[in-house]
């Protein structure tokens, strides 16, 4: 037996994933292959963009690679890459950063492992809300320290508010851990209490790590501000895999308090040296004009698809109480349908042949009322998994017609 770390016993499984695997499994079945008279399954399961890396991005990265420019960079990143998101702050924004503040990273991911490693440690605790990301919770768990979850409601459009982060400080309260626009409810937090629970937490000497990256894709004016704006102690966490579509590059990066990222960039030198060059030099042309203009037609076709989406699951009994304002994720109300989310989604994978994600991953609070549904899928997706999600619900759990979906 080969013995492995006790932190292992803090890292939950991925459910998203592990439902990905179930989902992919029943669609190589006989009854979903459209060959055999069969209903293909629609996956909204996973939040990834349908839309890949823009043309221009493209191209850099084969230039890139037939001028081989692939040796090592700074472990803070191009400094040209650097100077282009601080000057995208400040033309999509309006805030002026430093780019001297900026640390590119292997994803937001790394982005985020790296903040949690320089600030705390074994005793520290850190508020989030919850229904939030998993992972973000789990690079908490993994640097000791722990995660309090606090339950967040539909008035408070489920995000932490400043009298729960006042409420639920503590002596071993470090700081916030926050996401806004959030997976998975795609909802953000208004500007006027962002800055309340910033002053809450600087009041106390914690520290405020903002993820924010679906930051681009903001849909309602209200909303859609940068926490930097706030002041240069807030830690922002950003990426290139939503809002300008590389997933699959892995390529992040880190707005951070200039006197922070000295220890970061020394942690990043040892655990992985520096963000993928390939990826970094690539990502220079995703501020190219002709890439923005592709950017915000397709941040257009997300909000086109999130209002057809939202009032369709509304009129199959599945509320989203909460309209998404970003990103490209519906949190859904089952609880008209079944008492387990998690029994709900595997039954609809099933049987309307779409995948959805059961609330289990994101906190313990609802998880069994609410679902997940990424929109990121083309809109003849989402129309088919809106009609199969209707006729298996109008037939109800034994399969014969009972008219309950509420349409």
């Amino acid at each position: 037996m080969i013995r492995t770390a006790k932190r292992l016993d803090l890292i939950e499984p991925f459910y998203v994933m592990e439902c990905a695997k179930a989902a992919e499994l029943i669609a190589r079945s006989p009854e979903c292959d459209p060959a055999r008279g069969g209903e293909a399954m629609v996956f909204l399961n996973i939040g990834e963009p349908d839309f890949t890396a823009a043309p221009l991005v493209q191209a850099a990265a084969v230039r890139c690679l037939r001028e081989g420019r692939t040796q090592y960079t700074q472990a803070t990143g191009l400094p040209a890459l650097r100077e282009r998101i601080a000057g995208w702050y400040g033309s999509r924004f309006g805030v002026a950063v430093d780019p001297a503040r900026i640390v590119v990273t292997a994803g937001a991911s790394a982005a985020l492992q790296l903040a949690c490693l320089a600030l705390f440690e074994p005793g520290d605790e850190v508020l989030m809300p919850d229904p939030s990301y998993p992972c973000n919770r789990h690079f908490v768990s993994a640097v000791g320290a722990t995660p309090r979850l606090l339950p967040a409601t539909a008035a408070a459009r489920f995000q932490l508010d400043a009298a729960s982060v006042a409420a639920h400080w503590g002596p071993a309260t470090r700081g916030v851990l926050l996401a806004s626009p959030s997976n998975p409810t795609g909802t953000s937090i208004a500007g006027d209490e962002m800055a309340a629970i910033v002053q809450a937490v600087r009041a106390r000497g914690g520290v405020t790590i903002v993820d924010e990256i679906y930051l681009g894709l903001s849909y309602d004016d209200a909303y859609g501000h940068s926490a930097l704006a706030l002041g240069d102690d807030i830690i922002s966490i950003n990426s290139f895999s939503k809002y300008f579509g590389m997933t699959g590059w892995r390529l992040g990066w880190m707005v951070l308090p200039p006197q922070l990222v000295g220890a970061v960039e020394r942690l990043a030198q040892n655990l992985y040296i520096c963000a993928s060059s390939l990826a970094q030099h690539a990502a220079l042309a995703c501020f190219e004009p002709e890439s923005m203009a592709e950017y915000e037609r397709r941040r257009a076709e997300f909000r086109r698809r999130r209002d057809f989406i939202v009032p369709a699951l509304q009129g199959l009994g599945l509320p989203v109480p909460v309209a998404p304002d970003g990103a490209f994720y519906a949190w859904a109300d089952c609880s008209a349908h079944a008492a387990s989310s998690w029994d709900f989604c595997f039954d609809m994978m099933r049987r309307a042949h779409v995948a959805l994600t059961p609330g289990r991953d994101f906190g313990p609070a609802l998880a069994e009322r609410y679902l997940r549904l990424s929109f990121a899928s083309a809109m003849p997706q989402l129309q088919a998994a809106a009609a199969q999600l209707g006729r298996a619900l109008d037939a109800g759990p034994s399969g014969r017609a009972t008219g309950s979906s509420g349409r």
